[in-house]
């Protein structure tokens, strides 16, 4: 109900009303501030039960035995600083081994230029070409003659190959350049090797009629020496320049020949250093990114009040007895001993202020000496962490996770009984409304009345004095 300020009382109706909603709602201004509260509390535990998420996932690899078979394949040839015509992949399960080859020929796909006969030598209206690739033939029909056409045709999926108009002069009988040019059709072989090679015919009026080729690249395989000048010398071939497996879990892809007068091309799978040290450093990193998320938000900060006062208030995680219990469990997981020997011996340290450092001088100094400790304690410290990390943020189970579940259920609880608050406000407030609206009649009846009064009063007097 709308109100008008006093218009007989002359009190300012709004203002009052206003100061007495403000009073009533006093203890929905306090709902709102817990809620307000609740809700950052939610957001701050999402993001610490997602940055402990990221530990367990890292601490669960870095607790596998293969993560700790990492190799990396690399490749030498003495008297060349730059590439050796060769890459090589390590995939998991490789293993140590070296390898000795040339490159003795690198694979390619058949080009060829075809010569069209004229578009009265093919049988029937529309010209038909056949292609024999690998023991296979297969048809393909143009939709005319024209070089267009026929391109369009060759270039269907399944042919094999891809084909192209290329220009070209026109020579005269003595090989001379009359001026004109022409267009040719060129055939290039979809994939590499000689099991690929091509020969292409055409449906003339008395059969198939093989077409006049000129070749631009012959189809071949890639193929390699390996242990060359030695008894043991070996030829291995490949329809591309990529030989799977040619060591446990290498690959090697070719790119140029080895010449004549270098060095064969030394390829060595070793134990991956840099690999190992990731897993270590990463579980550094996530440790402490977990323990600065909760440093953060359980320190105390300081404000002035109004009146001067100084006031601390705690943090978001302050009181907290499940977070503080996950920080000494990370803390004392990641820095206990590992069959008698200190996660620091191997580059995971523990600092004074509670946050940790990875020391690459130590664990390269350890790898080197004693790869198989490293292992066992870095894996030890892993799996340690990441049974308290699931333990901790599991999507169903996990001790934060039901944290955060609880405060949303606090966040949603707080909100129904703030919009109960509105409902009751809204009475409260047409209520005030109708009750001074009341006043202002029951005062204008009143002032009526007065005045009546007052009239009456006024005609008695003047009746008196008239006699």
């Amino acid at each position: 109900m709308a109100t008008i300020d006093g218009l007989v009382s002359s009190l300012p109706t709004t203002d009052l009303i206003n100061s007495l909603m403000t009073l009533e709602a006093g203890g929905q201004s306090m709902l709102k501030t817990k809620q307000a509260k609740a809700t950052s509390l939610v957001s701050a535990l999402q993001a610490l039960n997602t940055r402990v998420a990221s530990l367990a996932e890292h601490a669960t690899k870095a607790a596998k035995v293969e993560s700790w078979g990492a190799v990396k394949a690399s490749l030498a040839q003495p008297g060349v600083t730059g590439a050796v015509g060769a890459t090589a992949t390590a995939a998991a399960g490789a293993q140590p081994g070296t390898l000795t080859f040339r490159v003795t020929s690198v694979a390619a796909s058949q080009a060829s230029l075809v010569t069209l006969p004229p578009a009265d030598a093919h049988a029937g209206e529309k010209p038909s070409f056949t292609i024999t690739r690998g023991g296979t033939t297969t048809t393909v029909t143009a939709a005319s003659a024209s070089l267009a056409d026929v391109a369009e045709a060759f270039n269907a999926a399944g042919t094999g190959v891809r084909a192209t108009a290329v220009k070209v002069d026109v020579l005269d009988a003595d090989g001379r350049r009359t001026g004109e040019t022409t267009s040719r059709l060129q055939l290039t072989g979809a994939d590499t090797g000689a099991a690929n090679a091509f020969t292409v015919a055409y449906a003339g009026a008395d059969g198939r009629v093989a077409l006049a080729t000129d070749t631009i690249r012959a189809a071949s395989d890639a193929s390699l020496t390996l242990f060359p000048g030695s008894a043991a010398a070996q030829t291995l071939t490949s329809s591309s320049n990529t030989f799977a497996g040619v060591l446990t879990g290498v690959d090697l892809t070719v790119s140029t020949v080895t010449a004549a007068d270098a060095a064969p091309v030394n390829l060595t799978v070793s134990r991956d250093d840099n690999a190992l040290k990731q897993l270590a450093s990463g579980l550094v990193t996530n440790l402490n990114t977990v323990l600065s998320e909760i440093t953060s938000r359980t320190k105390s900060s300081t404000t002035t009040a109004s009146d001067g006062r100084t006031v601390v208030s705690g943090g978001l995680f302050a009181g907290d007895t499940s977070i503080r219990l996950l920080q000494q469990s990370v803390l004392s997981q990641a820095s206990l001993p590992v069959n008698g020997i200190s996660p620091a011996d191997v580059g995971i340290v523990l600092n004074r202020d509670g946050t940790f450092t990875f020391d690459d001088t130590k664990l390269t100094a350890a790898l080197a000496a004693d790869p198989a400790k490293v292992e066992a304690v870095v894996r030890g410290v892993s799996e340690r962490l990441a049974t308290t990390a699931k333990n901790a943020s599991d999507p169903s189970t996990g001790t934060l996770t039901q944290v955060v579940t609880a405060q949303q259920d606090t966040v949603r609880d707080l909100g129904d009984r703030i919009a109960s608050w509105d409902d009751r406000l809204a009475v409260r407030r047409a209520s005030l409304e109708r009750t001074y609206a009341a006043l202002e009649i029951t005062l204008q009846k009143m002032n009526a009345q007065s005045s009546y009064l007052t009239s009456q009063l006024a005609a008695l007097t003047s009746q008196s004095t008239n006699r």
